[in-house]
């Protein structure tokens, strides 16, 4: 599952999660289809530290910030600087990091990666593990639930349909 958080001068956007859950490698392939050249998955190695990628859409620039998993006890030291989240990791790093006063009122983007992996919950399982109804009932901030692969590219689109959509409070 995967969330984003707020956007300042340059957009910033945190691209949070446990370690092996796929971020490096939604981050490449949004940055490839932001360039209209998505092609075969690249290889990845996991994150020690922070990875910064500028996406150009439409009408605006992103700066997406992945910060490794390794990097959990420190993740609110970057929450100031942001005005949207996406977050893949477990229920209780969400609510940690949707309980968090400088994201009260961050745009939040909680994808579910890697449906194309075999034997995995439907959407439906997923939510109700989770209890999204309730979260996104209790939230302070604009949750938006996607579906996705960023191995396959399915639902990549719509992350960067999502970011576009992202107005700067």
């Amino acid at each position: 599952m995967l969330l984003m958080a707020k956007m300042s001068r340059n957009e910033i956007c945190l691209l949070l999660g446990a370690t092996g859950v796929g971020k490096t490698l939604l981050l490449k392939r949004l940055q490839k289809l932001s360039l209209h050249e998505l092609g075969e998955p690249p290889s990845t190695l996991p994150t020690v530290g922070t990875n910064l990628t500028d996406l150009t859409l439409k009408k605006k620039r992103v700066t997406v910030r992945e910060l490794g998993g390794c990097m959990g006890p420190i993740w609110a030291s970057y929450f100031n600087d942001c005005s949207s989240v996406i977050v893949s990791s477990s229920c209780i790093q969400l609510l940690s990091v949707l309980s968090a006063e400088p994201l009260c009122s961050a745009s939040v983007l909680i994808l579910f990666n890697k449906i194309d992996m075999p034997c995995t919950m439907s959407l439906v399982e997923i939510k109700s593990l989770f209890r999204m109804d309730d979260i996104i009932a209790s939230a302070t901030q604009p949750i938006t639930t996607l579906e996705m692969s960023a191995r396959s590219g399915q639902g990549l689109q719509e992350v960067l349909s999502w970011l576009e959509s992202i107005k700067v409070k």
